[in-house]
């Protein structure tokens, strides 16, 4: 057995002949080589971080920012050798399956609602995990932002400029998208905390300025709630000159679909994101946001389950810096 395992395993420590003989025979008996699983059970380790999302996998892919997080996911990774294995929970039956089975050596939660069963999955499995933006309780690895703080410095920034009027878009508040206005009762029960503290942050701001409550519309994240959102905000409050949106996937789409109704941004409409994806400083015109390290978020998610554990580890919080970046799409509101 163990010449047969140094053969596959490492050649260079047996001769060229008896490597030869060893391989011959292995093919007329059609062995392939030892079996990873055996390997794995036997070192109690499989060097791989399964890293979950509630959507389906393609998500992974198509949203600019969760791409940018898994890239410090996977850069941390390859730094210790560790391979990524990719989780969807799209559902609970999906879910509950895919956490009992899945070979990693522990989880990262990304953008979960509280309460998701899937903390109780990841936590029935005796794996380490670590939950990103969202509380799990004491006890629990968490990696973070101050949405709160760096919502009202979005809001800030633009009552700095002088806006009185705004319109704050969000993407859903809950699994399950509902396109439409926002009242203050389901901002503040939405199941996702990064909306909710978001949302906070916007409102503490406009009242701390003096101002009545401010419309807040669910768009969701595709093209076709924001221009219905666009749409009835205008109709509803045409004194509207600034745009806060809780995602630069929203800014961006907000930006185009003004210039596609002839209006001019910052000229006609001020526009503040969340996030600092690639995208924003590209837009035309750049994007005026919060930038929150998302690389860094993977890596230290990363870190938590693979680096040294100190004695008694457990309820590490890691919460990263942001700050806005001026971009190009607001100014002092238009006059008139």
């Amino acid at each position: 057995q163990g010449t047969v395992s140094n053969v596959f395993n490492r050649p260079g420590l047996v001769s060229d002949q008896l490597r030869e003989r060893v391989e011959e025979a292995a093919r007329s008996l059609g062995y392939r080589g030892p079996d990873p699983r055996g390997r794995l059970l036997r070192a109690g380790r499989v060097n791989a971080i399964g890293v979950v999302t509630v959507g389906p996998l393609n998500c992974f892919f198509d949203d600019q920012y969760t791409r940018l997080f898994l890239s410090g996911v996977a850069r941390a990774c390859e730094a210790r050798g560790a391979g990524i294995s990719l989780v969807s929970a799209v559902d609970d039956e999906i879910a509950a399956w895919n956490i009992r089975t899945a070979l990693v050596d522990g989880f990262i939660l990304n953008c979960l609602n509280e309460g998701n069963m899937l903390v109780e999955l990841a936590k029935k499995r005796g794996l380490p995990f670590v939950a990103v933006d969202f509380p799990v309780g004491p006890g629990f690895d968490v990696v973070r932002i101050d949405d709160y703080r760096g919502a009202r410095d979005a809001a800030q920034h633009l009552l700095d400029l002088g806006h009185r009027h705004f319109a704050v878009f969000t993407f859903e508040t809950e699994k399950e998208v509902r396109v439409g206005f926002v009242d203050d009762v389901r901002a503040e029960r939405a199941s996702f905390e990064v909306v909710r503290r978001r949302l906070s942050g916007y409102r503490d701001a406009f009242r701390a300025a003096g101002l009545p409550p401010q419309p807040v519309f669910e768009t969701g994240s595709e093209f076709d709630g924001v221009r219905t959102g666009v749409d009835a905000v205008l109709a509803a409050n045409p004194d509207t000159t600034a745009f806060v949106c809780a995602s630069d996937r929203v800014a961006l789409q907000v930006i185009a679909y003004l210039q596609s109704l002839g209006r001019k941004v910052p000229e006609d409409y001020s526009v503040v994101g969340f996030d600092d994806i690639e995208e924003a400083a590209s837009s035309n015109p750049p994007l005026t946001t919060i930038h929150q390290p998302a690389i860094g978020k993977g890596e230290a998610a990363v870190e938590l389950i693979l680096g040294d554990k100190p004695d008694g580890a457990g309820g590490r919080v890691v919460e990263l810096p942001i700050e806005l970046v001026n971009g190009a799409s607001t100014a002092p509101p238009r006059k008139g």
